[in-house]
């Protein structure tokens, strides 16, 4: 214990709040609980509504067009339309990959789906991955992809909020960063293929409900999850690994009870850094642009609770520092991005949720 207080300790005493040399701008507003961006070629925006929409935002920020066909998503508790993405061959396949929740309230999975834009509407649809088995909650669905150097693609699926013991479980997709193909098939070197008893999916296990993923130019993956009550992480992913949910954590449950003694233990990865108390890391990025030099290769973090936007100052894939920023808008923050222009766009989570734009001061 005094261990841990000590790390704690240590952790908030790097947390500097630095002078803002930027300028926030409101790109656009009115969206239903925005939950992801994604940027077209020719400077429009894809945002998503968690209540179902998927919504094409002109450049200028003015104009919203509904794009069609869009499969019918579960908006119950957590779930609803989660994250897009553009294929990494976008501009000659004009392919979006897309997340979100299906089935009933009572029987649900993640879905992930490949399709076209087309005059903003999808086609050729296919389903690429649907999580096994149901659950019976409409919580912790985690839900975010990006991809590795070799164009697969990887998917975070969270612990249902009820099946937390599945995530040591290799036979079932709860708590699970997932790996396939852009066709949905599986990767024959993924850890796990040639265990009869372990879904092939499986890229890491042992994650509490993981919102933050992101592949490094390096190769890095790094992911962040939230906790319980304290105890949301920072992780680097690495294939076949446990990272200890709910078996080992530095939080405790809601209602106050343990979830663990235990907050390491042999053949269990460490975090890079834990937050306690939580600030509910929902989304991140990694900043790769030219408008803001000072902070090329830092990682950002989005929160829900703590109503912030984080920098972490990194230093050879350590944490040396973190300064927070956007703590006077006391707005709940869903997803962060580096805009092909270099500037830094930020989702606030609400029924009339905004895209926010920051600029460096002139």
């Amino acid at each position: 214990m005094k261990q841990w207080l000590i790390l704690v300790s240590l952790l908030f005493s790097a947390i500097t709040v630095l002078a803002e040399d930027f300028i926030v701008e409101e790109v656009a507003s009115g969206f239903n609980y925005p939950w992801s961006i994604a940027f077209l070629p020719n400077g429009d925006y894809l945002v998503t509504e968690k209540a179902g929409g998927l919504i094409r935002l002109s450049a200028n920020g003015k104009e919203k067009t509904i794009i069609k066909n869009l499969p019918e998503t579960l908006v119950k508790g957590q779930g609803g339309l989660a994250e897009v993405m553009l294929d990494t061959d976008f501009a000659t396949n004009q392919t979006v990959f897309i997340t979100y929740a299906f089935g009933s309230g009572t029987s649900n999975h993640l879905k992930l789906i490949s399709a076209r834009l087309v005059n903003d509407e999808l086609i050729d649809i296919n389903e690429l991955l649907i999580t096994h088995p149901e659950k019976t909650t409409a919580f912790h669905y985690g839900a975010r992809m990006a991809f590795l150097p070799d164009n697969t693609l990887l998917v975070s699926y969270g612990d249902g909020g009820s099946y937390r013991n599945e995530a040591q479980k290799l036979d079932n997709h709860f708590g699970k960063i997932l790996r396939i193909n852009k066709d949905g098939s599986i990767p024959k070197d993924n850890p796990f293929i040639n265990n009869k008893e372990a879904r092939p999916e499986i890229y890491s296990y042992g994650h509490r409900n993981p919102q933050g993923l992101l592949v490094a130019p390096d190769g890095t993956i790094w992911s962040h999850e939230h906790g319980p009550k304290g105890g949301d992480e920072l992780n680097i992913v690495k294939p076949g690994v446990n990272y200890g949910w709910p078996a080992i954590t530095y939080g405790i449950d809601y209602n106050g009870s343990i979830i663990s003694p235990f907050k390491e233990a042999e053949g269990m990865e460490q975090p890079i850094i834990y937050w306690v108390p939580s600030i509910a890391p929902a989304g991140m990025m990694r900043y790769d642009g030219k408008a803001f030099p000072q902070w090329q290769g830092d990682l950002f973090v989005s929160a829900l609770a703590e109503r912030t936007l984080r920098r972490l100052d990194m230093k050879e894939n350590t944490v040396v520092a973190q300064e927070v920023l956007l703590n006077d808008r006391k707005d709940r923050l869903r997803d962060v991005r580096t805009g092909p222009d270099g500037f830094i766009y930020v989702l606030t989570d609400s029924y009339e949720g905004k895209v926010l734009r920051l600029k460096p001061k002139p």
